[in-house]
């Protein structure tokens, strides 16, 4: 490949899998998993050493990805919330010339329906009833849902309108019958549709996210599985929050498998990344319908992830954490006329800054009121990251029972609600730019550590006397980030 000359209006299309951690393909140093799409996408894009979520969790996490501003700021400190309709998305800020279309999951409400500036929108989801604005709504079921049944299919759980589709039931699917699998058409119908307007498209999968199981199950084999060093470890010098949730998650049944044995854990992680495939191979088909209908040199294409997943990591299921597995994941932007080869971007990336990127890479105004900034001159070569601090955040309160991850657990029911309590504390984390970190709740215990030299983050050294002055530090600038964007959770003194 070499380079393209710059288009007059560029396209964007943008990607995002759920809970997809950052190892998982061989641009960051994964040199067993069989990701071929994500390889070859690296292969020709700019890839990010160092990308952070604003929060793990799902729908601040992507409130953050198409507004540009933190979670509170955005009306989405947590899930099964509805953001609130003046806060605008990115499809509201280009031009009237671009087409936009969202296809897939949303999770910020009115899940079906057609909203916040994009003019073509595929629904995928149909959990989040609940959260519709409008009754009516709630009896309608989304086009994913629709095609199932036009194929024959039978629904099973339960559902204002009838019957839909369980998760277990879409997990033991086919390949091509596969949330993935039908967006990839639905975005490959787009492409061919709007090859020649410019346009905005946004494709968004469930997968990765549990059920851990799926088509491609014996893909790995688990007893044989790489694990990373704090695999099945509780984290003793973590916070109570965490070595609790250690507790709850390495003793349960996850989609009928124990997690209390190594071989079961085992099974989760193996089944993980057979999902995985699914990602791949959906990204594989999006960026062929793009690439076959000419759109190569004049595409952003941008994949990531909301968040990523423990599975194991630390004895833990799920996000909720600032652990690296959880908030860390990974970035490829795929510009040709800036880039022919892969190109690593060192340092710190934070997900608030991809909508006055993206904006800025599609030559258009960059509106004031976003709390991020853009990163385009990074992408030039005209800056770099290597002075960015990155800060992730927790908001609790609200928040779902951790139990839900489980089919069912040993812990008492008295410590499970001591563990949720601890949920809905509040917490601020701040990844500095020479790679360490601070995480500080009111009412938990801090943690610092030195990603450079402990990037499994092992070593607490909160307490350590020697690191009092590093600690005050970076509190000082998580509360200067805090009086910049009118963050009002309370943190401890330091």
């Amino acid at each position: 490949m070499t380079l393209t000359g710059k288009p007059e209006r560029p396209n964007l299309v943008f990607i995002l899998p759920d809970r997809l951690r950052q190892d998982t393909s061989a641009a960051y140093g994964n040199d067993w998993i069989k990701s071929p799409h994500m390889d070859s996408m690296a292969a020709e894009s700019f890839v990010f050493e160092n990308c952070y979520v604003t929060q793990p969790v799902c729908a601040p996490a992507r409130a953050s990805i198409v507004t540009g501003l933190y979670p509170p700021t955005a009306g989405m400190p947590r899930n099964r919330l509805v953001m609130p309709p003046d806060v605008q998305t990115i499809a509201q800020m280009v031009p009237d010339d671009y087409t936009t279309g969202y296809i897939g999951k949303w999770h910020l409400g009115n899940e079906i329906i057609k909203q916040r500036g994009f003019d073509e929108w595929i629904s995928a989801n149909d959990y989040w009833w609940p959260e519709y604005t409008k009754p009516g709504d709630r009896t309608e079921f989304s086009d994913y849902h629709e095609s199932l049944v036009s194929d024959g299919y039978e629904p099973e759980q339960s559902h204002p309108g009838g019957q839909t589709f369980s998760q277990s039931q879409r997990a033991g699917m086919p390949p091509e019958k596969q949330m993935a699998s039908f967006l990839a058409d639905r975005a490959a119908e787009f492409n061919e549709k709007h090859r020649d307007d410019p346009f905005v498209l946004y494709v968004s999968t469930i997968e990765p996210h549990p059920p851990f199981a799926g088509p491609f199950d014996g893909m790995y084999e688990a007893s044989t599985l790489p694990v990373d060093e704090t695999f099945m470890q509780s984290p003793v010098e973590s916070t109570l929050f965490n070595r609790m949730r250690a507790e709850l998650f390495g003793d349960c049944m996850r989609d009928g498998i124990p997690t209390a044995t190594e071989q079961g854990m085992r099974q989760l992680r193996a089944n993980y990344h057979g999902n995985v495939k699914l990602v791949d191979d959906m990204l594989g088909k999006i960026l062929g319908a793009a690439d076959g209908a000419g759109l190569k040199g004049k595409t952003i294409v941008v994949f990531t992830s909301e968040h990523g997943d423990m599975i194991g990591t630390h004895g833990m299921i799920e996000m909720r954490t600032p652990f690296e597995e959880a908030a860390r994941v990974p970035l490829f932007i795929r510009i040709p006329w800036l880039a022919d080869r892969e190109t690593r971007v060192p340092g710190n990336f934070s997900q608030i800054d991809f909508v006055p990127t993206l904006l800025e890479l599609l030559d258009q105004p960059i509106p004031e009121h976003l709390q991020g900034v853009s990163r385009a001159a990074v992408l030039r070569g005209e800056a770099d990251l290597l002075e960015n601090d990155v800060v992730v955040q927790h908001n609790g309160v609200g928040d779902r029972d951790l139990a839900d991850e489980c089919d069912s657990w040993a812990m008492s029911d008295e410590v499970l609600r001591e563990l949720n309590f601890l949920n809905t504390m509040p917490w601020r984390s701040v990844i500095a730019a020479d790679r360490w970190k601070l995480n500080l709740c009111a009412v938990d215990q801090g943690e610092l550590y030195d990603l450079n030299t402990d990037p499994g983050e092992t070593r607490n050294l909160f307490d350590v006397p020697e690191h009092r002055a590093r600690v005050r530090t970076l509190a000082a600038r998580l509360h200067l980030w805090q009086a910049r964007n009118g963050d009002t959770a309370p943190l401890p003194t330091v």
